[in-house]
């Protein structure tokens, strides 16, 4: 099976735990629909080598430039201090043409104020960190501001810098990673910790709970 990509942009001061849950789940073959479906590749201003905020380094797989929508399945854009700084400026034209052909872009935190700026939020529901953050981008699309951790808005998917595993169960139903009953108990194990939900998750994952 040829992999289809969902491409992480990763950049200098990008916030690790954000797309965390996202990427692993997207990767990690255990308990999906349908394994190896998907890879991750990063993607950067340039190839240079970029520096989390936690310290890590990555070097991208690809630079923005040789990035086509037509060649990828998502973009994710994990927040970070660049994006607050203005930064970030040609992911946010790549969002935007991800966007006019129809294939999904997930930004969460930071990356959902670049994305206000230049308007992608307009008429679009969506959610951020607070109301008040994106309105200080001037932005002109309150009125579809949603107080929830993450939301979907046809192909685009926002969320809260402090609600990764909302924005990673998104992605995940966005992408159909997973079946529902399996993504239900995959949310209910990380967010409570109850082990009762890893017993759901197998058992639905291997058609028990179907």
């Amino acid at each position: 099976m040829e992999f289809q990509t969902v491409h992480l942009f990763v950049f200098d001061t990008l916030s690790d735990w954000e797309p965390a849950f996202a990427v692993a789940g997207i990767n990690n073959p255990a308990f999906q629909a349908r394994p190896q479906r998907y890879r991750v590749r990063t993607v950067g201003l340039t190839t240079d080598r970029v520096r989390t905020m936690g310290g890590v380094t990555v070097l991208p797989d690809m630079g923005l430039d040789d990035l086509e929508p037509s060649r990828s399945a998502m973009l994710i854009l994990p927040g970070g201090m660049t994006w607050d700084e203005g930064g970030n400026t040609e992911a946010v034209e790549m969002a935007r043409n991800f966007l006019a052909t129809g294939v999904p872009v997930a930004a969460i935190c930071g990356a959902t104020a670049g994305l206000a700026r230049a308007g992608l939020l307009d008429g679009l529901q969506h959610t951020s960190n607070t109301p008040e953050y994106l309105k200080a981008t001037n932005y002109e699309g309150a009125a579809y501001y949603l107080d929830q951790a993450a939301v979907t808005d046809g192909d685009l998917i926002t969320a809260g810098g402090a609600a990764p595993l909302e924005f990673a169960r998104e992605i995940f139903r966005r992408l159909d990673v997973y079946e529902t009953a399996t993504l239900d108990a995959w949310y209910g194990l990380f967010k409570t910790g109850d082990p009762a939900y890893f017993h759901a998750l197998v058992e639905a994952s291997t058609g028990g709970g179907s």
